[in-house]
């Protein structure tokens, strides 16, 4: 009996997918913590995508052992995505915003 073997497809090297946030600067959580968006529940939040922000505002809260710390914004350029949500705990390091440069 023949044996019949299906053919072997060569593997291609594919491009490089594009980076969708090269060249965006990244905001960091600074400490272990949990994220808040505003100041207070209900609140407005300190930023939203498409804001422009500068260098010393305020862009949210991380809370660490009790104690709610101002995080601000060593960059200056448009909020292109928030990447955690309200609440989230959040790792020292950790993206939390994508800025555009100004």
């Amino acid at each position: 009996m023949a044996t019949v073997t299906a053919p072997v497809a060569e593997e291609v090297d594919a491009p490089p997918e594009a980076n969708p946030d090269a060249g965006l600067l990244r905001i960091v959580a600074p400490m272990v913590g949990t994220y808040y968006e505003a100041p207070a529940p209900g609140a407005k939040a300190y930023v939203a995508p498409g804001d422009m922000v500068s260098v010393g505002q305020v862009v949210c809260i991380v809370e660490a052992m009790k104690l709610m710390n101002e995080i601000q914004s060593e960059v200056s350029g448009r909020v292109e995505r928030i990447c955690v949500e309200n609440g989230q705990p959040v790792e020292f390091g950790q993206e939390i915003f994508l800025v555009s440069p100004a």
